[in-house]
């Protein structure tokens, strides 16, 4: 039977490569002890396993002592996640460990406690492409920023002008539709604010071990939202027929 260890048995290590810029964290005993990142913008593929390499042997971390893998899922490049969800699979199934998945956008907006004045709250646009974003809405609880809504793939001026004016903007979708952003007249975050972090995702992926919120290694996906534009390419040239 595949049981996953005991948790206390081994280290945890975070997996952000949802976004255009990558990065790792890794944990003991609840507390980051080391981060990574990669050497450039959509550097996935071939930044990740040195990255990972260098970032386990400068805390002496071997494989066999991961016994906890926190991921991004999503939604997000595509690419980035496919490389991240294969890794964190191959770490969880090699090692027996846990794995969690955390959605992207809960990432980035737990972002918003860091911005000097923390919004009561917060909405998370990612660009998705054909003049649409990924969206989702959350709400401020002590420290942590709560899923109220989403995420939904939807047309970003008509989503924002129905959002509670006080509501803050961030995610990389502000840069890319700017002009929605700025008719809806919501408050937008800074900048450095808007990328995923993988020491976010170690903590959020914690707080979800804690609460008993653990997946199954051999079944973690990326949350997509939307299919990934070559099956759609390919439903298309085939008469719409699933691919098989």
């Amino acid at each position: 039977m595949d049981q996953a260890r005991p948790l206390e048995s081994g280290c945890a290590v975070a997996l952000e490569t949802s976004g255009v810029h990558g990065g790792l964290a890794l944990g003991r005993d609840g507390r980051i002890i080391g981060t990574g990142r990669f050497s450039g913008p959509r550097r996935h593929a071939t930044d990740f396993l040195p990255a990972l390499q260098a970032l386990c042997r400068t805390h002496s971390v071997g494989p066999a002592d991961v016994g906890l893998v926190l991921v991004s899922i999503g939604p997000g490049s595509f690419t980035g996640l496919r490389i991240g969800i294969t890794a964190a699979r191959m770490l969880a199934l090699a090692n027996r460990a846990t794995v969690v998945g955390v959605p992207t956008l809960e990432v980035i907006a737990q972002n918003a406690a860091d911005a000097p004045d923390p919004p009561e709250r917060v909405v998370v646009i990612l660009d998705a492409k054909r003049q649409r974003v990924y969206a989702a809405t959350f709400q401020r609880r002590d420290a942590r920023y709560l899923p109220q809504c989403g995420p939904v793939e939807v047309e970003p001026a008509a989503f924002l002008a129905d959002l509670d004016p006080c509501c803050a903007v961030t995610g990389d979708g502000v840069s890319c539709h700017q002009e929605a952003v700025a008719t809806s007249g919501l408050p937008v975050l800074p900048q450095a604010l808007f990328a995923p972090r993988a020491e976010t995702v170690y903590s959020l992926g914690l707080a979800r071990v804690q609460q008993g919120v653990v997946g199954d290694r051999r079944m973690l996906v990326p949350l997509y939202v939307r299919r990934p534009e070559a099956e759609e390419r390919w439903e298309r040239r085939h008469g719409g027929h699933s691919k098989p």
